[in-house]
């Protein structure tokens, strides 16, 4: 029962900003959480902590080490991003628009409406409020758009829906007016400014301002005499007059705060060298001027976002109409000018090194890194646009599908998260996916009235299955050899049967009265449960022709079915929050599972009751049995999934899918000040400023909420769990829900549970076992006290010679755990050929217990296969692509 979140499929982007740290991980928000993706290893994870609505602003420190996150509702989470936890939490008291971590990793700028903050950054102290406001400019007459610090962290660049940017200096000096410098002239929205740097001196020479409109400004600052003429000109209009004999007072850093104003002499020869070195001192004092206008010339389209890379001196540009452009400064050369969509660009970012470009398209849920110097993808990954329907496993548990209302298959890999293959063919929803023993062929069914076969080798359709008239199909499977295919469809209440070798229609099973949400074959015989809104569950005898041979009465409708593992229990869920078990051998009723105050929780806000009295929604739609059969996991209509135990009939565990209130039915309980004449505060939509700007508010597709003819909801899908899959090895299961495909996976640390404990089972004497050279005894001991670092050390310790002896002696009650350290041990060990000896002793010496006992060591026999797999894959890329290398190396050593 130990399952933690583990990943987040099906939606890797949703809108929001987009960071890269460390040059080559990519951390992006998905909803409330945040997805971080290792460009190199190709590898992406979600953090397991939530903020309370979606993000939308991320930061990143400069070092990568901490994370800074704000949502819809203005409250931020400080996280460590190696150890995957929440540090600090802070409420801003506004709307944030901006946010950046300065260059030193001191302090946090944050736009707050018109307020420009500067917070110290909490870093690794441990505080009671680590979060202290260092300075506040209230300078800006609307709210803030943009922000960029220097390369020395003393000045900030922010950019305004005033048309304005201002150059903002973070110290105090006294005696000065630390008003801003305004950079005017533009006619639209500030998008971004950016500090640019001249690469011999490195020092900041130039500022870039872009609007929304298309216009780049390039600002530039006058020479040093011209600069020290202004400067000491402003410095003897403040300074008030010496007082004779007054010393000079000059504040560190150089600028001079009292007394006399330097001559100009004193600025000639190495004076002007201290200009130079404290010349960041004095930016807010020059007078800026306005080199050249640049325009990209995209009109109609805006512009939605841009980034500056300083070491480079390239500017990107993002377009509302999916162009981007990338430009050479300052001379404003054009290097790319591409389209990679369709729909508005919502974020576009350089890496630290500024070979890759990441793009972002909230409205797709699109994201893409592409090196603009070879013009190739590192990565392109997309998520499904409307809620996914269904999953499916393969038997080695190394791949997921996943079917939704975009009509699209995507399959992923589950070990890295990334969907490698889509399937666009289907022209209406996908509402089942199977896969066949094989593992190389992939069942879905559609309501566009067809099933089609899909070839996971070459990536294609290479059977599609019909029927005479047109169907919507609902449900759909497969036997267990994968030579008949069954869909139920959802308006003739009828079963077709087709052959997969031929394709041909073998028969039609009519009986049903109602929409057919469930099929499955028994794991063990060849008969086939159905589940129909008519209040039944029927068994079939597909083979022999004799049609239903068995009928189960419910008292409401049937919404899915399943069998259990070893084929000797069928459940069943029905609208009434009962879950049925049936003996399907002897046609009896077993008991029953009172659901309904398990999944009930949560309040829609259309709901006039609350939801202690509401009655909708209060059953499961989705079933599935655990690997050996001694659980099985419910979800509906709700944001619990439900774990029970199915000797017991008890509830074990309830998993809260999400915490994310920007989804209507999170909350237990509304509140009342909220509610207006006109109805719930949260359904009005009043704001259509995006629109009124030009620029349509784009959000990610939901069903029944941005197809057309569908009333709008402002973007508030309601939280349900649509399928629940557990992989063939029990150790994982996902779930299709409306926040997208959720993994939960058994926790890495392994929680003590000891096997045969007694005084003289402890570690001391494992060790001790271990020093007296008896391997035998010591893994005996370590597997009795099953601690996974000691079995892991014992398996290790043993000589290679030693390891059929060892092997041969293990107890059978101790082999399911055996194999799983084995299994683990082979995915992060180096000693490949050594972990694989173990294996094949196993085997060879218990075979015969295994073969007796394989229904209970499935689960540890599939993930040891599993890891077997993608060893064996990836040693056969690593030597396709040095085979080469490999043959010049093995015909040096033969002539050697």
């Amino acid at each position: 029962m130990n399952y933690r979140f583990q990943n987040l499929l099906g939606a890797p982007y949703r809108g929001g900003n987009v960071v890269v740290a460390n040059n080559n991980r990519l951390i992006s928000p998905v909803g409330n959480r945040i997805s971080v993706t290792d460009l190199i290893k190709s590898e992406t994870i979600t953090l397991p902590c939530q903020c309370s609505s979606n993000i939308s602003r991320i930061a990143v420190s400069s070092d990568g080490n901490f994370i800074l996150a704000v949502d819809e509702n203005n409250r931020s989470q400080f996280i460590n991003l190696h150890h995957r936890i929440v540090l600090h939490r802070i409420t801003f008291k506004g709307k944030v628009s901006a946010l950046q971590f300065s260059p030193n990793g001191q302090f946090i700028a944050v736009a707050i409406g018109k307020l420009v903050q500067i917070w110290r950054s909490p870093g690794f102290r441990k505080e009671f409020f680590p979060f202290e406001l260092v300075r506040t400019f209230a300078d800006c007459d609307d709210r803030v758009t943009c922000l960029n610090w220097s390369p020395d962290s003393n000045y900030l660049l922010a950019g305004s829906r005033d048309l304005t940017v201002r150059l903002f200096c973070l110290r105090k000096l006294e005696g000065f007016k630390n008003k801003p410098f305004l950079f005017l002239g533009h006619r639209d929205i500030i998008v971004g400014a950016f500090f640019g740097v001249d690469k011999k001196t490195d020092k900041v020479s130039r500022v870039y301002t872009i609007s929304r409109d298309g216009a780049l400004f390039s600002w530039g600052c006058p020479d040093v005499d011209s600069r020290l003429d202004e400067l000491e000109q402003s410095d003897e209009e403040m300074a008030e007059p010496p007082s004779p004999g007054t010393p000079e007072k000059v504040e560190e850093g150089g600028a001079i705060i009292e007394g006399n104003v330097k001559k100009r002499k004193e600025f000639d020869g190495k004076g002007s060298n201290l200009i130079d070195e404290e010349s960041e001192f004095f930016l807010h004092r020059i007078k800026w001027e306005l080199l050249k206008k640049d325009y990209f010339m995209q009109a109609p389209a805006k512009v939605t976002a841009c980034d500056y890379h300083r070491g480079l001196d390239l500017a990107v540009v993002g377009f509302s109409n999916g162009v981007f452009g990338l430009y050479q400064m300052p001379d404003f050369i054009c290097i790319h000018l591409l389209s990679i969509s369709r729909e508005k660009i919502t974020t576009a970012v350089f890496n630290n090194l500024g070979n890759w470009l990441t793009f972002g398209c909230a409205k797709l849920g699109q994201l893409l890194v592409w090196e603009w110097k070879s013009e190739s993808y590192i990565l392109k990954q997309q998520g499904h646009y409307y809620d996914v329907n269904c999953l499916a496993y393969s038997p080695d548990s190394q791949l997921l599908a996943t079917g939704a209302d975009d009509n699209k298959i995507k399959v992923w890999n589950v070990s890295s998260g990334f969907c490698f293959v889509t399937f666009p063919e289907h022209t209406s929803a996908v509402t089942a996916l199977h896969f066949t023993a094989n593992n190389n062929c992939l069942l879905s069914a559609s309501k566009d009235g067809t099933v089609r076969a899909w070839d996971l080798f070459r990536y294609r359709n290479f059977r599609t299955f019909t029927t005479p008239s047109s169907r919507q199909f609902l449900s759909l499977t497969a036997d267990q050899s994968g030579e008949v295919i069954c869909a139920g469809t959802d308006d003739t209440f009828e079963i077709f049967v087709w052959s997969m070798k031929t394709g041909r229609l073998l028969d039609v099973l009519s009986g049903h009265e109602g929409a057919i949400h469930g099929l499955m074959f028994s794991p063990t015989n060849a008969i086939l449960a159905s589940s129909s809104s008519d209040k039944t569950v029927r068994l079939w005898d597909v083979f022999e022709g004799k049609g239903s041979v068995e009928t189960f009465q419910h008292v409401h409708d049937v919404l899915t079915v399943v069998y259990r593992p070893d084929g000797k229990q069928l459940a069943s869920s029905t609208r009434d929050g009962l879950i049925s078990f049936w003996d399907p051998l002897d046609g009896i009723l077993m008991y029953t599972i009172e659901g309904r105050r398990d999944i009930a929780g949560g309040r829609l806000m259309t709901d006039r009751r609350s939801a202690a009295n509401c009655t909708s929604g209060k059953y499961f739609t989705t079933l599935c049995y655990s690997a050996d059969g001694s659980y099985i996991l419910a979800g509906g209509n709700s944001k619990f999934i439900c774990m029970y135990d199915v000797a017991e009939q008890v509830l074990l565990r309830r998993f809260q899918i999400t915490h994310n209130l920007s989804l209507d039915g999170v909350l237990d309980f509304l509140n009342s000040k909220n509610m207006t004449e006109a109805g719930p505060m949260d359904l009005i939509d009043d704001n259509n400023s995006d629109t009124e700007e030009g620029i349509d508010k784009q959000t990610r597709g939901k069903l029944g909420l941005d197809l057309p003819g569908s009333m709008p909801n402002r973007g508030r899908p309601v939280i349900r769990t649509k399928c629940l899959r557990i992989a063939p090895t029990g150790r994982s299961f996902s779930a299709a829900t409306t926040e997208g495909v959720l993994v939960y996976s058994v926790d890495e640390s392994f929680i003590f549970d000891p096997t045969d404990l007694d005084m003289d089972v402890t570690p001391e004497a494992v060790n001790a076992a271990l020093n007296e050279d008896q391997p035998s005894r010591a893994l005996i001991l370590s597997l009795r006290l099953n601690e996974d670092s000691l079995i892991k050390k014992c398996v290790l310790a043993v000589n290679p010679a030693d390891i059929p002896a060892v092997a041969s002696s293990i107890p059978f009650r101790y082999l399911q755990r055996l194999i799983e350290a084995v299994t683990d041990l082979m995915e992060g060990c180096p000693f490949l050929e050594f972990i694989l000896r173990w294996c094949q002793e196993i085997c060879k010496f218990h075979g015969h217990s295994i073969q007796q006992n394989s229904r209970s060591l499935l689960p540890a026999l599939k993930s040891l296969q599993k890891a077997i797999t993608r060893l064996h894959q990836d040693l056969a890329e690593t030597c396709s692509s040095n085979e080469y290398t490999l043959r010049y190396l093995c015909s040096t050593g033969m002539k050697k």
